[in-house]
């Protein structure tokens, strides 16, 4: 063989040695190295924004799918001055202690300093196992803190009717923090007056609202019922935490008549005699806090009597004062003495009718009583001048 063509040999052998090791050198090298990535770090809200002298708390979750191991946590490039930590059933931790059965928990807490500037800030979680060793990127975008707002609109601020009306009013509590808070609800009212605070129907004393949230109130302000006419103002407080807003609520009273009818001693029974016409003093009152107007008497009484009243009618009677009516009662000409009952009706234009029963006890005439005295004495007479003619025989 010469000595050309054995050099093309050996370079054909050096070449099939190379193309035959390319494979496994390439192999090995496409595979990633051993990590043991059997460990996951991650949190639903990795980026969030937030407010100057806030504070965030990102809820970690810590998962594994070999044995169990310990990992510890750290915080890498957190900004200068910010302070942070881990924390694990309410307490400050430096590890967690992880398995496959279950995911272990962790809160991150971050506290934004007052003197923060508003941009966007990075950070990274390290989470540090026995095999291997996670990585998570923080971003937090911080602005200027907004001013926290609550307000009161209500849609009819001013509301008519008697003492018996239950006053309502529709308000819309709007809060405009970016943190959730609870509002105090609070009402200062006139004298005689009930307040209730109403949501979904049910009585409460305070509201929770979340960030940016607004909710409709029902307020209702329920008078007694002997509180005069006038226009009432209720004054509602709203506060929760930092912020506050008031309005003012206007219930107007108007008022309603209220009939009393009795005798000038409180009693409602009198006598009357056969053949005469017998007066009775009633008195009318008004109880309650508006005038009555136009009271007309009238009367319910056996057949065959009369009634008459002086004055028929009352033109007016203010709240609180009375007056006095006489009813004439003449009876039937038949009737015979014994207990009567009759009906007094005082009815104004403007109100309930107020009726009150009167018993009169019925006696014979005085003149009648002597008649039959004089008759007594006759027959009395008769029979003694008869025993003393025939008495002598």
């Amino acid at each position: 063989m010469s000595r050309r063509l054995w050099i093309v040999v050996v370079l054909s052998a050096c070449l099939a040695l190379a193309a035959a090791g390319a494979p496994a050198v390439l192999a090995q090298e496409s595979q990633p190295p051993d990590t043991g990535q059997d460990l996951t770090l991650f949190t639903r809200y990795p980026a969030q924004e937030i407010a100057i002298g806030d504070t965030v708390t990102f809820p970690l979750t810590l998962r594994t799918a070999g044995p169990p191991q310990r990992v510890g946590l750290e915080l890498q490039n957190l900004p200068e001055g910010w302070t942070a930590s881990f924390r694990g059933d309410g307490r400050a931790v430096q590890a967690a202690y992880v398995n496959s059965k279950d995911d272990t928990k962790v809160d991150l807490r971050v506290e934004v300093p007052k003197d923060a500037a508003p941009e966007t800030y990075r950070f990274t979680v390290l989470a540090r196992g026995e095999r291997a060793q996670v990585t998570l990127p923080i971003e937090l975008v911080v602005k200027d803190k907004a001013p926290s707002g609550l307000t009161l609109n209500v849609e009819l601020p001013t509301l008519r009717g008697a003492p018996d009306t239950t006053f309502r009013y529709d308000v819309q509590l709007e809060y405009g923090g970016d943190q959730d808070t609870t509002v105090n609800l609070l009402a200062d009212a006139p004298k005689g007056m009930y307040v209730d605070f109403k949501l979904g129907g049910q009585d409460v004393t305070s509201v929770p609202l979340a960030a940016n949230e607004s909710k409709r109130v029902t307020i209702e302000v329920r008078p007694f019922p002997d509180l005069p006419a006038g226009s009432y103002a209720v004054k509602v407080l709203a506060q929760g935490g930092e912020v506050q807003a008031e309005t003012v609520l206007v219930a107007e009273v108007t008022g309603r008549p209220q009939l009393a009818l009795t005798g000038p001693d409180g009693r409602l029974s009198g006598e009357a005699q056969i053949g005469a016409t017998t007066p009775f003093k009633l008195i009318v009152q008004n109880t309650g806090s508006a005038p009555a107007r136009a009271i007309e008497m009238s009367a319910s009484q056996p057949a065959g009597w009369t009634v008459t009243f002086e004055p028929q009618v009352i033109p007016e009677l203010p709240a609180g004062q009375s007056a006095e009516v006489t009813a004439s009662v003449k009876p039937a000409d038949q009737a015979v003495a014994g207990d009567y009952v009759l009906t007094f009706t005082a009815r104004p234009e403007d109100s309930p009718a107020k009726s009150a029963e009167f018993r009169v006890t019925l006696l014979t005439s005085t003149l009648w009583g002597l008649v039959g005295v004089a008759l007594i004495a006759l027959a009395v007479a008769v029979v003694g001048l008869a025993v003393m003619r025939f008495g002598r025989r």
